[in-house]
C-alpha cells in the first residue's frame, strides 16, 4: 500500500492440540506479528488458559529488578549483548547485588527519614532554647497546666500567666516564645487571653535534662546520618556505573520470559485445543501462516474490509458494530521521524489517510518559515545530528534528532531565502536596483528574455513579489517584504486547510462520515461545501482587498459573495441531513459556522508574525551588544570586549531557544488544529504486536 494510507490489517485465526500452545506462542513470539484479540471467556467449550508454573517466581523477580532500576535510573549498554551473557547475569550475579542495592535504598530511606525527624526536633528544640527551662519540667504535671507555644502578642500572653508562673524568650529566627503554668482552675481563662495573643502550641519532645545539651546531641546524630546518607548515596552511584548496565539486561530478558509465560491467559482452550485469534499485517500473512504450521492444525489469515458506511471508527464507538483492527504504520526510514506527531494526536482510523507523510513536508516547511535563521538552522541541525549519534538503542532518542535535524534543515533553506545569520541581513536587498543585482541572485516573478537581459515583472493576479533576499522584516517601501509574507501565509493558510478538506472528501465517500452517510453526495455537502465556502470567501476578500495594479481583481466581489452563500445554504442542510439539528437552528447556525472559517485560515499568519518577533530579539542583540563589542575592539577596550561578548551570546542562546520552542507549538496548532479538525479521526488503535523487540539483549 502506498504511504499515504496505513498498513492494510487481516484477521489470523489459529488452533491446534493443546499440548502445542507453548510452541505456538514461542513461534508467535518470535515473529513479532500479532496484536492479540484476548479472549472474553464468551464461548461454550472455551475457556481461558492458564500461565505456566515459572511465570510466577519470573513475576517476583521481574519486580525486584523493576523496583531496582526505579532507584537509579540505568541506562542500557551501547551495544547488545548475547543472551547466554544476560542469562549468566540473571542467574549467577544479578539476585545477590540486586537484593544488596535495595537493602542500602532501605537503610538510605531510614536514614532520610531519621534526619527529616532530627531537623524537625531541632527547630522545637531551638524555639524552646529562650526559655532557659529543663525540658522534662515543661509538660507532665497532674494539678497545673502547662502552656508552651509562640506568640505574636507577648504583652497578652503575659496577662495569661498573671495567676501562675510565666516565663518568655526570643529565638534566633524572632520567634517569641512562651511558657505558662497555671491551676487548672484558671486554664480556660488563661487559654482565652493567649489565643488573644496568637497562641500557638509547640509539641514537647520526650526527653530529659538541658536543651542546650540536647541540641547538641541531636547535631551529633545529625552529622553521623548526614555522613552515612552520603556513603549510601556514592555506594549506590557506583552500584549504577557498575551493574547499570546488566540491570537493564536483565530486565528486557526477564520481561520477554514473564510475557512468554503468561500468554496462555491471552487465548482459549479447550480440553485438549487452542484458539488464538488476533491481527496481523496483511504483509506478512505468509510468512506467519508458513511459521504456524509446525505448531497449528489450522491457521487462516482474512483480509479485513471496512462495511459501507461503518469505517474510520474505533473500539469504543458503539454506534457501530464493525470492530476496527488497530493501526499499523507503513515501514519507513526518512520519514518516520515524523510518526512522532502523529502519535502525539492519535493514530489514524483504519481506512484514512495517514498524514505522516505530508507533515514529512510542511512540518519543515512552516517551521523554517517561522524561525527562518540560517544560524539557528545550523544549531538545530548540530544538536540534532548529536542526538542521533548519541541514540545508541534509544529509538525515541533516534527519532527525536531526525526530527531536529529534518525542521533545522527547514530553517537553514529559509534563513538562507531571507538572508539572515544570527539575526544580521547578510545579503542586501536587490529590489530596488535590478539593473545593478546578479542575475542569478535576483529574481522577481520576472522572465529572462533570450538575450539574457533581465525583464521586471510581478505576479499581479496573485499580489506577491517574490526575490530575493525575501527580507521578512522590513515594508516594501523600505526594500524589504513584510506585506508579500502575510499574505503569502494566508495563501499558504488557504491552500492546507483547502487540502484537508479535500482528504476528508476523499474518507466520505470512501468510508462515510461517522452518521451513517456516505458517497459522493455526502462528501460533496459534509467537505465540498467548505471547499466551495473557502472558494467564495478567498474571491470575495482578494476582490475586496486585492492589489489595484495588473487585472481589475473587484470583478471577483459578486461571484464570491454568491459562492459563499450557495456554499452556507449547503452547510444549513448539511447541519440537517446529516447532524440531525432542527432546521430552524441552522439558519442561525450555519452562518456562524461559515464565519468560522475565516480565522482557521486568517491562523496561518503566524507563520510571519512569529517569525519576526524571533528576528526583532536577535537583531536588538547585534545592535545593543555585538555593535559595542566591535567598537570596544577597535578602542582597545579589552576589558568590556568579553562582557558585551557573553551577553550577546547569551541574547543569541536565548533567541534559538525561543525560536525552537514558540514556533514548534505553533507549527503543531496549525498541523493539529487547523489542519487535521478538517479530516482527521483519531480513534485508531496502536498496533502492539506479541513478541521481541531487542534493544539491549539479541534475540534468540
Amino acid at each position: 500500500m502506498s504511504q499515504f494510507q496505513t498498513q492494510q490489517m487481516g484477521r489470523l485465526v489459529a488452533a491446534g492440540s493443546k499440548n502445542m500452545v507453548s510452541e505456538a506462542i514461542e513461534a508467535l513470539a518470535s515473529l513479532n506479528a500479532l496484536h492479540f484479540i484476548e479472549y472474553d471467556g464468551a464461548e461454550d467449550g472455551f475457556s481461558l488458559g492458564s500461565p505456566e508454573a515459572e511465570a510466577e517466581e519470573v513475576g517476583r523477580n521481574l519486580s525486584k529488578l523493576r523496583s531496582a532500576a526505579s532507584i537509579i535510573n540505568p541506562s542500557g549498554p551501547s551495544n547488545p549483548v548475547s543472551i547466554s551473557e544476560a542469562r549468566t547475569d540473571i542467574n549467577e550475579k544479578l539476585p545477590e547485588i540486586v537484593n544488596s542495592l535495595l537493602e542500602k535504598n532501605t537503610r538510605l530511606d531510614e536514614v532520610e527519614n531519621s534526619l527529616s525527624s532530627i531537623n524537625e526536633e531541632e527547630v522545637v528544640l531551638n524555639q524552646l532554647l529562650p526559655l532557659g527551662i529543663e525540658i522534662e519540667l515543661l509538660s507532665g504535671y497532674k494539678n497545673i497546666t502547662s502552656f508552651v507555644g509562640l506568640v505574636t502578642d507577648l504583652g497578652k500572653a503575659e496577662d495569661a500567666g498573671s495567676r501562675g508562673m510565666f516565663f518568655s524568650g526570643e529565638s534566633k529566627n524572632k520567634d517569641k516564645t512562651v511558657a505558662v503554668f497555671i491551676q487548672n482552675t484558671y486554664s480556660n481563662e488563661a487559654q482565652m487571653l493567649l489565643n488573644e495573643a496568637g497562641f500557638q502550641s509547640i509539641n514537647i519532645p520526650l526527653g530529659e535534662g538541658n536543651i542546650k545539651d540536647l541540641i547538641a546531641k541531636l547535631q551529633t546524630q545529625k552529622k553521623e546520618l548526614e555522613s552515612e546518607k552520603t556513603l549510601l548515596e556514592e555506594s549506590i552511584s557506583s552500584w549504577n556505573d557498575e551493574y547499570g548496565s546488566s540491570l537493564v539486561c536483565g530486565l528486557e530478558l526477564l520481561e520477554r520470559d514473564h510475557d512468554m509465560l503468561t500468554a496462555p491467559v491471552k487465548i482459549a482452550v479447550s480440553e485438549h485445543a487452542f484458539l488464538i485469534d488476533g491481527w496481523i499485517e496483511m504483509s506478512r500473512s505468509e510468512e506467519v501462516i508458513n511459521t504456524l504450521k509446525n505448531s497449528c492444525l489450522y491457521s487462516d489469515v482474512t483480509a479485513f474490509v471496512i462495511k459501507a458506511g461503518q469505517g474510520g471508527h474505533g473500539h469504543s464507538d458503539h454506534s457501530h458494530n464493525q470492530k476496527m483492527p488497530p493501526i499499523a504504520f507503513q515501514e519507513r526510514t526518512v520519514s518516520k521521524p515524523m510518526e512522532l506527531l502523529t502519535d502525539a494526536v492519535g493514530r489514524p482510523a483504519y481506512g484514512r489517510i495517514d498524514p505522516t507523510i505530508f507533515m514529512f513536508v510542511t512540518y519543515p516547511i512552516f517551521f523554517g518559515m517561522m524561525l527562518g535563521d540560517m544560524a539557528y538552522g545550523i544549531i538545530t541541525m548540530a544538536l540534532g545530528i548529536l542526538l542521533v549519534k548519541r541514540a545508541g538503542t534509544n529509538d525515541m532518542l533516534l527519532l527525536g534528532g531526525k526530527f531536529l535535524t529534518y525542521i533545522g534543515l527547514g530553517t537553514l533553506i529559509f534563513g538562507y531565502i531571507y538572508a539572515e545569520f544570527a539575526g544580521w541581513e547578510i545579503f542586501p536587498h536587490l529590489h530596488s536596483n535590478p539593473a545593478e543585482s546578479l542575475q542569478f541572485l535576483y529574481f522577481d516573478a520576472s522572465t529572462i528574455l533570450s538575450d539574457g537581459h533581465l525583464w521586471e515583472g510581478s505576479i499581479s493576479s496573485l499580489g506577491l513579489e517574490f526575490a530575493f533576499p525575501f527580507h521578512r522584516v522590513l515594508p516594501s517601501a523600505d526594500g524589504g517584504n513584510l506585506e508579500h509574507l502575510i499574505v503569502l501565509a494566508i495563501y499558504v493558510g488557504f491552500i492546507h486547510v483547502f487540502f484537508g478538506l479535500l482528504i476528508g472528501f476523499r474518507d466520505i465517500l470512501l468510508y462515510g462520515n461517522g452518521h451513517g452517510g456516505i458517497g459522493f453526495v455526502c462528501a460533496l455537502f459534509e467537505k465540498g461545501s467548505w471547499m466551495i465556502l473557502l472558494v467564495g470567501g478567498f474571491l470575495f476578500a482578494y476582490g475586496f482587498l486585492g492589489p489595484e495594479y495588473g487585472l481589475d481583481s473587484q470583478w471577483m466581489l459578486m461571484p464570491g459573495v454568491v459562492i459563499a452563500v450557495i456554499a452556507t445554504l449547503m452547510l444549513m442542510w448539511t447541519l440537517y441531513k446529516y447532524h440531525g439539528v432542527p432546521f430552524p437552528i441552522n439558519i442561525g447556525l450555519a452562518p456562524i459556522e461559515a464565519i468560522g472559517m475565516m480565522p482557521t485560515v486568517i491562523s496561518y499568519v503566524r507563520l510571519f508574525a512569529v517569525g519576526v518577533v524571533g528576528v526583532k530579539i536577535a537583531e536588538t542583540g547585534n545592535e545593543k551588544l555585538f555593535d559595542p563589542m566591535v567598537t570596544a575592539w577597535m578602542d582597545s577596550n579589552w576589558i568590556l570586549v568579553p562582557i558585551f561578548f557573553i551577553a550577546w551570546l547569551l541574547v543569541q542562546f536565548f533567541a534559538w531557544g525561543l525560536g525552537v520552542f514558540s514556533p514548534n507549538i505553533h507549527a503543531a496548532r496549525l498541523h493539529f488544529v487547523e489542519w487535521m479538525r478538517q479530516y482527521y479521526d483519531s480513534s485508531g488503535e496502536d498496533f502492539s504486536p506479541f513478541g521481541f523487540r531487542s534493544r539491549h539483549v539479541e534475540v534468540e
